[in-house]
């Protein structure tokens, strides 16, 4: 890997990953186009580079962030409430990706469930958008002081469907915060902060068990660089995501979709395969990098 395949590997993985559009779709294309392959030590990298994406989110919400800390420490009865529903929003991920690891990595990964994916989750974005309009939802719901641990795990089983690549980790948390009844600044804000807890294991995992093995292939300079970019490229995208859905919603991220998803299939018919047969099987990543964090 060079320095500038790094870049846009970093590129990428910042722009999408809270985005509902799937980090995981666009880094498989974007791996194939730049003749990378599929090396365990490569897709390491690029649940490894998440750190950046979660590092940008640490910073834009930091006083939220430090109030998670001070429910922890029994000093702000909110933080502990909202520190509860992370955590109960969590769980249902890391139990089922447990149950179901073996399974979703046979069937799942490959480039057609991506394609089917993205137009499954755009045709569900759109119909939704239309029936909230329709129905004078667009401003309403509560907030996030309100979510109950009900609500939070609804959003969590929700989150478990992003398990298949394509789907978008950020798409099913939003669906899951809109569905329970938060306003949608609220639904993007516990979006944000499960992606914290959901990505940051992810990310530990991976480099704990695959660390060496990435070093060796791809040094430290393109994981330095890959990482620092994407920190930079998803404080851009979570800025501008914030306020465009706050006042446009979620309509474009469908038609953007299903518009990946007609792109992914030209090149299936071109003889596009993502998966090389020579190339080491899939690391056995622990259930939760299994998310499709986009956002995988």
């Amino acid at each position: 890997m060079t320095i500038l395949d790094s870049i846009i590997l970093g590129i990428v993985e910042g722009l999408t990953e809270y985005l509902p559009i799937s980090s995981t779709g666009h880094l498989i294309v974007t791996r194939y186009l730049l003749g990378l392959g599929s090396s365990d030590a490569l897709k390491a990298f690029e649940v490894c580079i998440q750190g950046g994406a979660i590092l940008a989110v640490l910073g834009l919400y930091r006083n939220r962030v430090l109030q998670l800390f001070e429910g922890l420490l029994g000093k702000s009865e909110v933080g502990r409430r909202l520190l509860i529903n992370v955590i109960v929003a969590f769980l249902p991920a890391a139990i089922l990706g447990l149950l179901f690891e073996g399974m979703i990595k046979h069937y799942l990964f490959n480039e057609k469930t991506v394609m089917i994916m993205w137009a499954v989750g755009g045709l569900v974005i759109l119909l939704y958008s239309n029936y909230r309009d329709k129905k004078g939802l667009t401003k309403s719901g509560v907030t996030l002081e309100e979510l109950s641990p009900k609500g939070a795990l609804g959003i969590g089983l929700l989150q478990c469907i992003a398990m298949c690549p394509g789907t978008s980790r950020s798409l099913m948390t939003m669906l899951g915060g809109l569905f329970v009844g938060l306003n949608m600044a609220a639904t993007v804000e516990f979006s944000f902060l499960l992606g914290v807890v959901t990505l940051g294991a992810a990310t530990v995992w991976d480099s704990i068990q695959y660390g060496p093995e990435m070093v060796e292939h791809i040094g430290w300079a393109p994981i330095i660089v890959g990482t620092t970019v994407a920190w930079a490229a998803a404080i851009v995208s979570v800025r501008w995501m914030v306020s465009y859905l706050n006042r446009h919603g979620l309509m474009f991220f469908g038609w953007y979709r299903l518009a990946a998803a007609v792109v992914m299939l030209m090149l299936i018919f071109t003889g596009l395969s993502f998966n090389d047969e020579d190339e080491d099987p899939a690391p056995d990543t622990h259930p939760v990098a299994q998310l499709d964090t986009s956002a995988n």
